[in-house]
């Protein structure tokens, strides 16, 4: 038995999300551009000082799409928060994009926008109060998805996915997990204990959690081990969980003889972090391949990387 005293988890009072006052809704969800051809892609204001990498990249996406290569993307929640899933969306159901990789607070965020189509809390005057984090229904829920995973024996993205189609929530199609559930992409979450929300409900159960993020990363590993030369890998503003999990990941796939050499692997944030440029640019290629840094807001490079991938004509050389 341990020596010290833990946390009593029913003193907590949860309270219902139609009290709580949400910073990002439906309406800040980015719509897709039409169809556009290449001059008018090209054209457009790049949010780059120096476009032709963005332009290399988007080629190699585009054409490991239409090759069937593997494209894997990996996203923290923030994306989700600036309403950058449409273009992440329409990747994975135009086949291109094969596999996506989140952290439990993008899991979170897409979730609430299913729910009750709104999201992201103000913290700060939350916090004052004790009342960060302390919502119900997106406790309840998530680790009723968990439960469900467990009894039918499924990852935990592909049982959040599950749950939403079961349970019809009313904006399930501004969901990623459920959109790319129903196409049959793989969405994994990689959660940390203590870092989420709803790690904060009484209903929380460590070992569920813990197990489901263990298969999900097992089932991100296989995926690695598809990687070969003209697949492609991104990372999108996850500043530590996914280039730590993703390099992890790599190691055991080419430790258990998987090739993964000579993919292009592209980081995407705001910021030069050293996790992402080290452990998803650069280590990883360094035996072959090619590694891209992006610097920039993901509301301006995520539209015009999805213009590049998806434009008719494609960019030329």
């Amino acid at each position: 038995m341990s020596r010290y005293e833990s946390f009593d988890t029913s003193r907590l009072r949860p309270r219902p999300l139609a009290e709580r006052a949400n910073k990002v809704t439906l309406a800040d969800m980015r719509p897709l551009p039409a169809p556009g051809r290449r001059e008018e892609v090209e054209g457009r204001r790049s949010p780059l000082e120096n476009d032709a990498e963005l332009i290399a990249f988007a080629r190699t996406v585009r054409r490991a799409g239409e090759a069937g290569r593997k494209v894997i993307w990996m996203m923290g929640a923030h994306v989700v928060k600036v309403g950058c899933t449409p273009f992440v969306i329409d990747l994975a159901e135009r086949g291109i994009v094969s596999c996506v990789a989140t952290n439990g607070a993008g899991m979170i965020h897409d979730f609430e926008l299913a729910l009750i189509g709104a999201t992201s809390e103000d913290v700060e005057s939350n916090l004052a109060g004790g009342e960060f984090g302390m919502w119900e229904e997106t406790g309840g829920h998530l680790h009723a998805a968990a439960r469900l995973a467990r009894e039918r024996d499924m990852g935990y993205g592909e049982g959040v996915g599950c749950y939403i189609e079961e349970q019809g929530l009313p904006h399930r199609e501004a969901s990623l997990f459920w959109r790319l559930w129903r196409a049959g992409v793989p969405v994994t979450v990689h959660a940390a204990i203590g870092t989420e929300i709803i790690h904060q409900h009484p209903a929380m159960d460590g070992a569920l959690v813990g197990g489901l993020s263990y298969r999900d990363f097992l089932i991100f590993v296989r995926q690695i081990t598809e990687l070969v030369p003209g697949s492609a890998v991104l990372n999108v503003g996850s500043a530590v969980i996914l280039p730590e999990v993703f390099v992890k990941a790599l190691a055991m796939a080419r430790n258990a003889g998987a090739g993964a050499h000579g993919f292009a692997a592209a980081v995407f944030d705001m910021i030069d972090h050293y996790r992402p440029r080290v452990n998803v640019a650069e280590r990883p290629t360094a035996t072959g391949g090619r590694g891209y840094l992006f610097l920039g807001r993901h509301e301006l490079l995520l539209p015009r990387l999805h213009e590049l991938v998806t434009a008719e004509p494609a960019p030329e050389e």
